[in-house]
């Protein structure tokens, strides 16, 4: 049994963690914050391919972590997971590709398509994620690292999954933010999703109804580094959501979110290279808005480089 270090504590990294730790690794992950001050449990959580390259692999890592999720669903209140149905305003079969063919549960009408999708409540995920590294004999430590030397001294491999981490660590200057603002309110009675995009602007309008609340979105703000709360863009985005379902303006408001997508110019690298002193550092990251979507068919990717 090898020893590996994953760097990053996100969706992706304890993914992949608990990939290689099922492959027989013993596994530590190296996180600089606790899951639930990551990216990641910004995330609205709804399965679906967005914001992500190079799209010839994300189909096949796409499906892969929708049959993953498809079975974490039976236990919603364990694993964060259920399977919740809604409508892609606007969107059409034949304009998403062959893998749209592959999926349940899926009706197109003069609407768009409405789905039934996996929904993921990222707090409760998260946890889960790190009590099966646990589980499985792995640990999940608090550290910052300034480099990836530091992990290649205590394991001969080490997987980066650092996010928009990778633009310092590797260095990646391909890495860039984009942001993404969301609004928690109390969720007036709402128990479907809800996606339109806005193919004249990069502005997405959507609601999920999570445990405890409905999130509303959003924003994607390229190359936008603040992480503090815009008034006027919580404003827009409650109106947004409000004209689709009124009730929504009447919601009290209990929290505000601002994520930074970890995008990539050249999309998601999964590859391998050589650590001095014969170790190797496996790359996993660059996922964009589509961490959830595609974190188990690219941890998956990245245990098949570490061999």
């Amino acid at each position: 049994m090898s020893e590996v270090i994953v760097v990053g504590g996100g969706v992706s990294g304890l993914t992949t963690a608990v990939v290689l730790a099922g492959h027989g690794h013993r596994v530590r992950v190296w996180s600089r914050q606790p899951a639930a001050a990551t990216t990641s449990a910004v995330a609205g959580a709804l399965w679906w391919p967005y914001r992500i390259e190079p799209q010839e692999r994300v189909a096949d890592w796409s499906l892969a972590s929708l049959r993953w999720y498809e079975e974490l669903a039976a236990r919603p209140q364990e694993t964060g997971v259920r399977l919740v149905g809604g409508l892609h305003r606007g969107e059409r079969l034949a304009a998403l590709g062959a893998w749209a063919g592959k999926l349940k549960d899926v009706a197109e009408s003069a609407e768009g398509l409405r789905c039934r999708l996996p929904l993921i409540d990222m707090p409760v995920h998260l946890d889960w994620l790190e009590e099966q590294v646990r589980a499985a004999g792995g640990s999940v430590e608090r550290r910052t690292v300034a480099s990836f030397d530091e992990a290649a001294a205590e394991a001969a491999t080490v997987v980066n999954c650092t996010g928009l981490g990778a633009r310092e660590l590797v260095p990646d200057t391909g890495m860039r933010p984009v942001r993404g603002q969301l609004v928690m309110v109390e969720n007036p009675g709402i128990d479907e999703w809800f996606t339109e995009a806005d193919p004249a602007s990069s502005v997405t309008t959507y609601f999920f109804p999570q445990p405890g609340r409905l999130v509303l979105g959003g924003t994607a703000g390229t190359d936008d580094w603040s992480t503090v709360p815009d008034p006027r863009a919580a404003e827009e985005i409650v109106a947004r959501c409000a004209r689709v379902r009124p009730e929504i303006a009447r919601a009290r408001i209990i929290g505000h979110r601002v994520g930074l997508r970890p995008a990539r110019d050249a999309g998601v690298r999964i590859e391998a290279e050589p650590l001095p002193g014969g170790g190797r550092l496996v790359h996993n990251y660059g996922h964009g808005g589509a961490g959830v979507t595609v974190a188990l068919g690219c941890a998956e990717a990245a245990a098949r480089l570490v061999g």
